[in-house]
């Protein structure tokens, strides 16, 4: 099985760029995407509508143009969930989860504060408020794999100038608390992480790797490999023993972001 998670940054942007055409000769199982970007009428027609792909939208209520998420999968899923249940996270179309037998797959994105106090202070709630379900889902039994733009770096080695961000949204030590705080490894900063947790599939299966997966468009970060890494896949313990590559496609570039692939036995 293998799984893709990628920030489109604009899904009609990327497709432009040749997203689909690469993503055709990649032999994809499924496709998480973050950032479409659009309304689901407004693709019809058009190539992001993916041919033998079954296509999921979650689009934004609550602006046109904004957020949205999207899987793509080979296999007709059970079920599709677009909802958590809090109005304010729901209708910016940050969440849809397709249910395939005992396997939940789970297209997520994650507030930026990077805009003002407003919305660190909404990344923020958030952040508390999804806490105790991704606690209920990782006991729940099921097995799950959680793609997205978690807009949240991890340690040093996940960030090209770890020192002088320190202060900036997407690795203050509060939100890396947070997220170390879900994930069961000895990879974090060194914020308490629990025995029993979540997976970083990228961190299972390259301990000491140093690789991005977003680059600011400003001061040619992506040409100097000036990144953060703040696209994951977490996944449940025992899907983890089931984890064999995974790989950050830097190039082609389709947006500031780069597809992220995991490969399951």
């Amino acid at each position: 099985m293998r799984i893709t998670s990628f920030n489109a940054n604009g899904i009609r942007s990327a497709t432009n760029k040749g997203f689909f055409d690469w993503f055709a000769g990649q032999d994809i199982d499924i496709l998480c995407v973050q950032e479409t970007k659009a309304q689901e009428d407004q693709l019809a027609g058009s190539a992001c509508l993916h041919a033998g792909y079954h296509c999921h939208f979650h689009d934004a209520r609550t602006k046109k143009g904004y957020s949205g998420v999207a899987i793509y999968s080979r296999e007709k899923p059970d079920e599709v969930r677009r909802s958590l249940g809090w109005a304010p996270f729901d209708d910016e179309g940050r969440y849809i989860e397709a249910r395939f037998g005992n396997l939940s797959v789970v297209s997520f994105y994650i507030p930026s504060g990077t805009s003002g106090d407003e919305r660190q202070g909404y990344k923020y709630q958030v952040m508390d408020w999804l806490r105790p379900i991704l606690d209920e889902w990782l006991a729940s039994g099921r097995d799950y794999v959680l793609c997205g733009d978690w807009n949240i770096v991890r340690a040093r080695n996940d960030i090209k100038n770890w020192t002088s961000n320190q202060k900036n949204s997407g690795c203050l030590p509060s939100e890396r608390a947070w997220l170390n705080g879900l994930i069961a490894d000895t990879h974090g900063d060194g914020s308490p992480q629990p025995a029993h947790g979540w997976k970083d599939s990228f961190r299972e299966l390259r301990p000491d790797g140093v690789e991005y997966t977003w680059w600011s468009n400003r001061g040619g970060a992506r040409a100097n490999n000036v990144g953060w890494r703040i696209d994951y896949q977490l996944v449940t313990p025992a899907l983890a023993t089931r984890l064999r590559d995974c790989g950050v496609q830097r190039e082609p570039r389709f947006s500031d972001h780069a597809p992220y692939t995991v490969d399951f036995a």
